[in-house]
């Protein structure tokens, strides 16, 4: 898992100011002219805020927050952690896990995850490939939506089967005990995704 190229150029307090400003207008579907007139600036003013054409006050952005009706705080809360938000993680790089079924065949690439005290999602790659193992269920908190990407197999959710081929999507309540009941044909590739949800 990597964050994206440091060495690329981050985006100047002009630029993401703008941005933030333009995306709250729109948002609340505002106009250009109204926004300016209540906030006692030129309409050319906030276009070129917009734009990042020019450097404003703190006064100014002050004004124009009360018009939006966002804290200044939210303005520039988020400017400091540009980039930090997306991370890439190249073929063959995910971190491999251990979780339970490993020690049944079962091979977990964690792609991705959200970071922080409380994750709402994980991603992984689990990989299958001996068709006479017998699977264990699972069951934990959150929806959790699978993509068959190779192979052939029946996916067991409570008291339901579902046979899936390449390209099949499956998607359930994790709370209710899951797993594959039946490896049709090996090698399986499965995308599993996890949602905790935000509490």
């Amino acid at each position: 898992m990597r964050k994206s190229d440091d060495n690329q150029p981050r985006l100047k307090l002009e630029q993401y100011l703008g941005m933030q400003i333009k995306r709250q207008r729109q948002a609340q579907e505002l106009k250009i002219a109204d926004v300016a007139r209540i906030a006692g600036i030129s309409q050319g003013m906030l276009s070129k805020i917009e734009n990042a054409q020019v450097s404003t006050s703190l006064d100014t952005l002050s004004r124009l927050c009360d018009v939006l009706g966002m804290p200044m705080s939210k303005l520039f809360s988020q400017y400091d952690q540009q980039g930090s938000g997306a991370l890439l993680v190249k073929a063959g790089e995910g971190l491999e896990v251990v979780r339970r079924g490993t020690d049944k065949g079962h091979t977990y690439h964690l792609l991705n995850h959200t970071r922080g005290p409380k994750k709402t999602f994980e991603a992984y790659m689990v990989d299958m490939g001996d068709a006479s193992e017998v699977f264990p269920t699972f069951s934990h908190p959150g929806t959790e939506f699978l993509h068959l990407l190779e192979g052939e197999l029946v996916y067991r959710h409570g008291n339901q089967l579902y046979s899936m081929g390449p390209g099949d999507s499956l998607t359930f309540d994790g709370e209710v005990p899951h797993g594959p009941e039946q490896l049709v044909k090996v090698p399986i590739k499965l995308l599993s995704v996890v949602n905790y949800g935000k509490e």
